[in-house]
């Protein structure tokens, strides 16, 4: 028998530690070699680490949500084999020298509001009387009756606010649980009918990429000074022509109203340089980018991702409609890769027919600048009837959303790029024109 120590490898540059998001095993399982055996997140992406080696976890660093520093003790792993015994011992020279002084990592409890006092040892808790049998003691209400029901049903009669002397038993004149349903059912218009049921409480720990979502998002209030500029464009063209292409799109992704939003920004850019930049407050150092890298917040059922198209400029509607696929599918399935992940120049986020009337999205630091569009909606509006007069049309309506930082983008270029983006959406040949 022998102790093989895995030592948490270096699995990006620049990294230093990694957060514990999932074990899949525990001290006493048998873990076989190439088996996964944790998830490891750095600030970039989710690692799976696999075993080299077959054998007994014997113990494991840390708990879900703990940091484990490059080079330090992972997990320890009993293996089997004399030659196995030779060969692990090896490595476990040219690795940590001593597992135990190095596993004892403390877990991190969660954190407990300082307003909350722990009961003393020596406190004796209280308890509840115990239940009585059925009581026959009078019920003074305001009608003056006698009422006979168990405890248990004078306390839920207590918790609906309702008067027992007002509940007609239905055999022998005591109250049961079954009359008080049936008061319920006949005077819910009393008000006595419950709203909903209350869920118990719990406590979830802040890890993985909830985490990473919360230390974000801070950051970028805590450093962006926002401003937010809604408009309100008429998709109704747009839309159609959507429909157009999605009719004749053959074994084509069918187009969703995003790849047209993307190709109207990627067009809007060029006039408007300092929306697609990355800003490096520590250096004073602002980045304006030629090709757009378009971040695209994804929901997934871990938290918001946001993987990136590169050179979203270069594709057209169908080449954007995949890769807008291509990437949702991988965020929600947790196969994104590091390279995915990062690297935006510009964000577009979209609730779809969630979206609201309009939002404040939150920067995706270091970039300059974040765009929302909303949900679409059909109001009747007056528009030209070509002869010089007007008339009431149902057209369908869409606000755009940008929100910038102040330091390096002025109010009058982000409503002005939002103007020109306005403008390709409504006039939509202008996106398939050269």
């Amino acid at each position: 028998m022998a102790k093989f120590i895995f030592n948490m490898p270096d699995i990006g540059e620049g990294i230093a530690e990694a957060e514990i998001v999932a074990w899949h095993v525990k001290p006493g399982d048998r873990i076989e070699e190439d088996q996964e055996f944790v998830d490891m997140m750095t600030d970039k992406a989710t690692v799976p680490l696999e075993s080299p080696v077959t054998g007994t976890v014997l113990e494991v660093a840390g708990e879900v949500g703990d940091m484990v520093a490059i080079g330090s003790a992972l997990v320890v792993i009993e293996v089997e084999g004399e030659e196995a015994a030779d060969n692990v011992a090896e490595r476990i020279e040219a690795e940590t020298p001593d597992a135990e002084d190095v596993m004892n990592v403390p877990s991190q409890d969660p954190v407990v509001s300082s307003e909350v006092e722990t009961p003393r040892a020596t406190e004796t808790p209280r308890t509840e009387p115990e239940a009585q049998p059925a009581s026959t003691a009078p019920d003074t209400t305001g009608l003056g009756k006698k009422v006979l029901a168990t405890p248990a049903v004078r306390q839920r009669a207590r918790n609906l606010g309702i008067d027992l002397a007002e509940v007609k038993p239905a055999e022998d004149g005591r109250v049961r649980h079954a009359d008080l349903d049936a008061f319920l059912a006949y005077n819910a218009g009393g008000g006595f009918a419950p709203s909903g049921k209350a869920r118990a409480d719990e406590q979830i720990r802040v890890i993985g990429l909830r985490k990473r979502i919360a230390q974000n998002m801070a950051e970028a209030k805590r450093n962006i000074p926002h401003f937010s500029y809604v408009e309100e464009c008429d998709v109704t063209e747009l839309e159609r022509l959507r429909a157009q292409l999605n009719d004749s799109r053959g074994g084509k992704a069918k187009l969703t109203m995003l790849p047209l939003l993307i190709a109207a920004i990627c067009k809007a850019v060029p006039k408007f340089p300092m929306i697609n930049a990355r800003y490096d407050d520590e250096a004073g150092v602002v980045t304006r980018y030629g090709a757009v890298h378009l971040g695209m917040a994804a929901q997934t059922g871990g938290g918001l991702m946001v993987p990136v198209i590169r050179d979203a400029q270069a594709r057209n509607l169908w080449q954007l409609a995949n890769e807008i696929g291509r990437l949702a599918e991988a965020a929600r399935s947790g196969k994104a890769t590091s390279e995915e992940l990062s690297g935006s120049t510009l964000t577009i986020t979209s609730l779809g027919p969630l979206g609201g009337v309009a939002t404040t999205p939150v920067i995706n630091r270091p970039e300059v600048a974040i765009i929302g569009p909303n949900r679409i909606i059909e109001r009747p509006m007056f528009v030209p009837d070509g002869m010089g007069g007007e008339r009431i049309e149902k057209r369908k309506l869409m606000n755009i959303s940008i929100s910038c930082d102040h330091r390096v983008v002025d109010g009058h270029d982000a409503a002005s790029f939002v103007q020109e983006v306005k403008r390709l959406i409504e006039a939509p040949v202008l996106l398939l024109a050269d």
